[in-house]
């Protein structure tokens, strides 16, 4: 089965008064859909878009595994457990807050800042938070995610290529840029599909395009 979720019917969120833009593919906040709560681990893909100087304040998180990818400007990042940061473009975060984390994302840079963050469940609550940064993640090299059973796939296919969709139980895809088909359907920035039981499914590139492709348990 494949659903696609289109980027015009996201949920809007965040304080545009603030600088601060979201929508979200999940039920979020006030944005309560109870027939959208998640698909497999995936809890949330928010598209954050903060302006210069703009930012969330320190916050908690507990049980989560926080998995962010910077499409344009810098993300600065600081957390509870010690950990200060510059994220850029290529780069891949992950805090697992564990049994308890706190957190500060802002744009200290002079323009707009835009990123995509999505939450996992872990398989088992509880652990000790920790955090990490990957530099420059190679197309089509698989970031694991342990604690939630899963791999990112970040793929930058050319026009006309064609990127074949991992043959696993469920998979979330969320386009960044580009304009995409996938089994008759057109796929454009912000779209989504979520995949259930496909195999040999592939994606074809209409032009320059960046996805990311999460591989997810049954």
């Amino acid at each position: 089965m494949i659903e696609v979720r289109r980027g015009a019917d996201r949920y809007e969120g965040g304080d545009p008064a603030a600088g601060i833009t979201t929508r979200h593919a999940f039920s979020f906040g006030s944005s309560y859909d109870p027939d959208n709560l998640r698909f497999g681990p995936v809890l949330a893909c928010n598209e954050e878009t903060l302006a210069a100087g703009a930012g969330f304040d320190e916050h908690p998180h507990s049980h989560t595994e926080i998995v962010t990818w910077v499409i344009d400007g810098e993300l600065t990042h600081q957390d509870s457990t010690g950990e200060k940061s510059l994220v850029r473009p290529g780069d891949v975060q992950r805090l697992s807050a564990g049994s308890g984390a706190r957190h500060v994302e802002r744009n200290d840079g002079d323009r707009p800042l835009r990123f995509v963050q999505m939450w996992l469940s872990p398989l088992a609550a509880g652990g000790d938070p920790s955090y990490e940064v990957l530099r420059g993640v190679p197309d089509g090299t698989p970031y694991e995610v342990p604690a939630a059973g899963a791999a990112l796939h970040v793929r930058r296919p050319g026009a006309g290529e064609r990127v074949a969709v991992p043959a696993a139980e469920r998979v979330y895809l969320h386009v960044v840029r580009g304009d995409l088909r996938l089994d008759g359907a057109e796929l454009g920035p912000g779209d989504s599909a979520r995949i259930t039981a496909e195999k040999g499914l592939e994606i074809i590139a209409g032009s320059p395009g960046e996805l990311l492709i999460w591989e997810l348990p049954a």
